[in-house]
């Protein structure tokens, strides 16, 4: 198996345990971070009606670069968007990533825009 496709396997592995025990409310949302190598998405979502009430990314911000200048954006002004909505809560679902890095970044600026989690 090439190193690529290992790692992929691994990371649906994770990605699998963490949502079997993590899922969102309306009145407590989850907080789903996607990263790729150009952007990264964050999303809040009541999983009992599969709706996402808020969203950022660093595309529709128009910010060149996946890094963590652009995570710290997308997190601020997804904090913003939930705070519009009266979103105080949200369960942090990381995608199976490792809490570090732009993932880290993403997650504290949202607790400094009002999200606590």
């Amino acid at each position: 198996m090439a190193k690529t496709q290992r790692t992929t396997v691994l990371l649906q592995r994770r990605k699998k345990y963490i949502r079997k025990r993590i899922s969102g409310t309306e009145a407590r949302p989850r907080l789903c971070v996607t990263r790729s190598l150009k952007h990264i998405y964050a999303q809040l979502i009541d999983d009992n009606t599969g709706t996402t009430l808020a969203s950022a990314s660093s595309m529709s911000l128009k910010i060149a670069g996946g890094n963590i200048e652009a995570a710290k954006a997308v997190g601020k002004a997804l904090g913003e968007n939930a705070g519009g909505k009266s979103i105080t809560t949200a369960t942090f679902d990381r995608g199976g990533r490792l809490y570090h890095g732009r993932v880290k970044a993403l997650a504290d600026a949202a607790r400094e825009a009002g999200l606590q989690f």
